[in-house]
């Protein structure tokens, strides 16, 4: 691929008619389409019906069916309320005639008010000591099938940085941040969907080291069932975020993750909850 793929692109819909739009669709190599694609597309069209001084503040959403990275994702957007100083959005992601991904999402205007954190972000190095996690993909003699050299591209506009944990706290530690700085018309906006995308990256891993097992392991089954994200602050995906996550549970082939993402400066600007499949076929 000649040009790097850009999350704008992927990002930006096509308006098809009122209410109703259509987005491309990224293969990342997995089994489905990636959750975060379609998680950030619903937002995007929910977004587009609004002026730009309404941003989202929560997203609650499930995941119905697999989705096929091959076809585009047509969102459907019921405008279910309009009030002075809060919106609410709900967004149908459609293919193939069925309905993949459901979604509520609700806006506010920018306001004063009282302002607390009680989380304390962890003490750990910072992204400048390791290196991107996609590098290890394309060192010297690192044998890829050619779906997954194809798919190679469209993880970069994320750039991912590991911090190395131990296994048994079922904790992850990872820097985040977007490698593309497009000039768009609603920037805060641009990077609250950007953000969503990227929060279902690595989000299950979590539960899936504590039991001592990968992503990469064929047995090993990982589909999202639902997710919620809550933006506490505004801020800028061109600068890292640090995003903690842990699972407090697993059982009945179901993993449940939460996670908070922090600035460099310690704010935190959002937090997240997913409910996941985790199957280990014998």
């Amino acid at each position: 691929m000649n040009k790097q793929p850009k999350i704008n692109t992927l990002l930006t819909p096509e308006k098809i008619e009122e209410n109703f739009f259509r987005f491309p669709s990224w293969d990342l190599g997995f089994r489905a389409l990636f959750g975060g694609q379609v998680m950030a597309q619903a937002l995007s069209a929910a977004q587009h019906t609004l002026d730009n001084d309404f941003q989202v503040h929560s997203l609650h959403s499930y995941f119905l069916l697999p989705g096929d990275a091959d076809i585009p994702v047509f969102c459907q957007v019921e405008r279910v309320r309009d009030g002075r100083s809060f919106a609410t959005r709900r967004i149908k992601a459609i293919q193939k005639g069925n309905i993949i991904f459901d979604c509520m999402c609700s806006f506010q205007k920018n306001e004063a008010g009282l302002s607390h954190q009680t989380p304390k972000m962890p003490d750990v190095p910072g992204p400048e000591n390791f290196s991107n996690d996609i590098d290890k993909y394309e060192k010297p003699g690192v044998t890829l099938s050619e779906r997954m050299q194809a798919a190679l591209p469209y993880h970069k506009p994320i750039e991912i940085r590991t911090v190395p944990s131990d296994s048994e706290t079922a904790q992850q530690y990872v820097w985040l941040r977007l490698s593309e700085d497009d000039v768009v018309e609603n920037k805060q906006g641009f990077h609250q969907r950007a953000l969503c995308y990227a929060s279902d990256y690595y989000f299950l891993m979590s539960a899936v080291r504590k039991h001592g097992l990968s992503a990469s392991d064929k047995n090993v089954r990982l589909a999202s069932l639902d997710h919620a994200l809550w933006f506490h602050r505004s801020f800028d995906f061109n600068q890292w975020l640090l995003y903690v996550s842990e699972s407090p549970s697993s059982a009945n082939g179901r993993a449940y993750v939460r996670g908070q993402l922090f600035s460099q400066e310690g704010e935190l600007i959002a937090s997240a909850t997913q409910e996941g499949l985790l199957r280990v076929k014998e």
